[in-house]
């Protein structure tokens, strides 16, 4: 034998060596549009498809614009989802 030693890494240590692992720490996940660095590019194919969905669904037209940026229609997502009761 060399004298390696294996060692089995607990979910703490695994934690402690990334704390994206940790289901409870959201300060990674959870961020405000307007912090985002990339909020001033174009919104999705995926968000603008949402977002045309929800504002049928709210009766709410005008909520949809083509030329959103990803922020402003992550926002707009947001508040449809809140006014259709599905946040």
């Amino acid at each position: 034998m060399t004298g390696k030693t294996t060692s089995k890494t607990t979910k703490d240590q695994a934690v402690a060596e990334n704390p994206k692992v940790d289901p409870t720490d959201e300060s990674n996940r959870i961020k405000d549009p307007d912090e985002w660095t990339t909020g001033a590019e174009p919104m999705t194919g995926a968000q603008a498809s949402y977002l045309k969905t929800l504002s049928e669904q709210a009766k709410a037209p005008e909520a949809f614009e083509a030329d959103l940026d990803k922020a402003e229609a992550s926002k707009r997502i947001d508040a449809l989802r809140k006014d259709t009761g599905k946040a």
